[in-house]
């Protein structure tokens, strides 16, 4: 699923993919290095397209660039990396 960019939306403090109306986001909070995954959630029209799992990479990538630890509080976001060795 190409879901496009990944944007930071700093003042609602998630990460956001996707299209008004169909956005897959999830919550986050920056502490130091660490980024901490609070809630991920995608409209019931991107369930099971694979959006939120292109969104989790996006992030993934993101904090690579940032040198930044993840830390998954939201269970999918523990699932997900789990399932990829993260």
């Amino acid at each position: 699923m190409d879901a496009g960019p990944l944007i930071d939306n700093r003042s609602a403090s998630r990460f956001e993919m996707g299209e008004p109306g169909q956005i897959v986001f999830a919550d986050y909070r920056r502490s130091g290095e660490t980024l901490f995954i609070d809630h991920v959630e995608a409209p019931v029209a991107l369930r099971g397209t694979g959006a939120a799992g292109a969104l989790m990479a996006a992030i993934v990538e993101q904090a690579r660039a940032e040198k930044r630890e993840i830390v998954p509080v939201c269970g999918y976001a523990d699932a997900w990396l789990q399932r990829h060795g993260l």
